[in-house]
């Protein structure tokens, strides 16, 4: 970009410095306008993520894949979400290579980035520490189980054991634990990760993720906790299937 070698544009092209910020402003503009769609989405996600106490801070990722190219736009690491815009969407290839954005991306790219190269049709995916999923993905219970209808658009939902963020180990761990048509995963002391065919998609599976270890926590305090059985969660799924929606 211009910025990071400015001075010598400035001497080589016989240019002013202003001439030239003028010209690095201008395809900035540019590079927000090619992916402003997808940056759009994110941002959209997370006012609605932050609205529903699903994240905070700078805590958790979202991201959304071009229908073109082969990139994701995806939340800046460390900067906040409160007045959070666009232009502060970062943009990378499948391979986590950082191509557009003025911050670094998310340090959690290689865990999108697996899923999207793993499964072609995941659109967008959303990783948050929302409470519920954090406590019980500490459960000894190797997955979440449904407790009503709509929770069972989205299981199984797998726990997976505790990996340092951004590694290569918990990337792999979540292709696994996802499959071929997974929609969202318990990461022990850490939160969840869910996907969906659109950014739409991914937020359900990650309100009713939340909603689903909400009501299991609960219930399981209150001691009335019984989550649908197998034969049960299959009626649902056959159901859901066919009428698309509860």
């Amino acid at each position: 970009m211009w910025k990071r070698d400015g001075k010598e544009r400035v001497k080589s092209s016989g240019k002013t410095t202003a001439e030239w910020e003028n010209t690095w402003n201008t395809e900035e503009r540019d590079t927000v306008m090619k992916y402003e769609k997808i940056r759009k989405q994110v941002i959209e996600a997370v006012f609605e993520a932050q609205e529903q106490g699903l994240i905070k801070g700078t805590s958790g990722n979202i991201a959304v894949r071009d229908d073109r190219d082969d990139v994701i736009a995806i939340t800046p690491s460390g900067v906040p979400y409160k007045g959070m815009t666009e232009e502060d969407i970062a943009i990378v290839d499948l391979n986590g290579r950082w191509l557009e954005g003025r911050h670094r991306p998310s340090s959690e790219v290689p865990m999108h980035t697996a899923v999207y190269r793993a499964r072609p049709d995941v659109r967008a995916t959303v990783h948050t520490h929302a409470m519920f999923a954090v406590i019980m993905a500490m459960d000894e219970q190797r997955e979440l189980r449904p407790v009503t209808l709509p929770h069972c658009e989205f299981t199984p939902v797998p726990v997976v054991p505790f990996s340092l963020p951004g590694s290569e180990e918990g990337a792999q761990m979540m292709v696994e634990a996802l499959g071929a048509e997974g929609r969202a995963v318990l990461i022990r002391n850490h939160g969840m990760f869910c996907c969906g065919k659109n950014i739409r998609a991914a937020m359900e599976a990650t309100e009713y993720t939340e909603e689903m270890a909400k009501t299991t926590y609960y219930a399981r305090l209150l001691g009335t906790y019984k989550p649908l059985s197998e034969e049960e969660e299959r009626a649902v799924k056959a159901f859901l299937a066919e009428h698309m929606t509860v």
